[in-house]
């Protein structure tokens, strides 16, 4: 006969039940997203505060069935994933008093985020992007070395020319964001100066050509290996998987040899 734990872990890992917690998750978004309508709240407040009780308490019992169906309470929180989700249910609980709290209110929003750690493919990309946290370290700092000289010589040679883009450091920073975006860059920035300095073209040119096109790309192409690497970890090739087998049976027999040897 099975146990309590073994039932609640069989209903915590069932197709069904993640699936439900996923239409929860939409049916919560959509309501938090009728709330920034004010003739909406102005007629069934009522209803949508009695929608958002009930959500949060269905949420609370998948938590607690999880939590039951669990080896252990170190084995539950060991994984970053369900303290993230133990967090928002249970900040959800001490935000009933302040409901209505508007900045607390915009809070609720993170329970979207729940989605994240319910639907397996996401949960992959979202661990593939924090490992390229290590590697995006270096490239930012290479990519602030380039702001800041390009944000000085900016300030340097245009401040009289367009005080509104380079008319102190921090604008001239703001105003290379916006080119290295790509975003109107050359009819709102560059033609008003090239207009009055001809020989500007160089600064802008060089600057898209240097951050758009090789350090922008190089974060990209961490990102993308990181994914792959994330991809093979969960789907790994048959043949790395014999590769391993094989290595692992070699390395099993090294060890004999030497016990034998002794």
């Amino acid at each position: 006969m099975k146990t309590i734990k073994e039932t609640f872990y069989n209903l915590s890992h069932h197709k069904l039940f993640t699936n439900t917690v996923i239409f929860l998750i939409l049916i919560n978004a959509i309501l938090i997203g009728l709330e920034t309508y004010s003739s909406v709240m102005a007629n069934y407040s009522s209803w949508l505060y009695a929608a958002d009780r009930i959500l949060l308490w269905l949420f609370t019992i998948e938590i607690v069935i999880r939590l039951i169906g669990s080896r252990s309470l170190k084995t539950f929180f060991k994984e970053p994933w369900n303290v993230f989700d133990f967090v928002i249910v249970a900040g959800g609980h001490l935000l009933v008093g302040a409901h209505y709290v508007t900045v607390l209110r915009i809070l609720r929003i993170l329970r979207v985020l729940r989605a994240v750690s319910v639907i397996p493919s996401l949960r992959r990309m979202v661990n593939a992007l924090l490992m390229t946290i290590p590697s995006m370290g270096t490239i930012l700092l290479l990519l602030s070395i380039f702001f800041y000289i390009y944000g000085v010589i900016g300030t340097m040679l245009y401040s009289s020319i367009a005080p509104e883009y380079f008319g102190t450091l921090h604008q001239s920073l703001l105003s290379l964001f916006q080119v290295v975006t790509l975003e109107s860059w050359a009819s709102g920035v560059m033609r008003p100066i090239l207009a009055e300095d001809p020989s500007s073209w160089w600064y802008f040119v060089t600057f898209i050509l240097i951050g758009t096109f090789v350090i922008f790309n190089l974060f990209v192409g961490v990102i993308v290996n990181n994914v792959e690497e994330a991809n093979k970890a969960d789907h790994p090739n048959p043949t790395d998987v014999r590769l391993d087998k094989v290595q692992k049976e070699l390395a099993e027999l090294k060890e004999m040899l030497k016990k034998m040897e002794k």
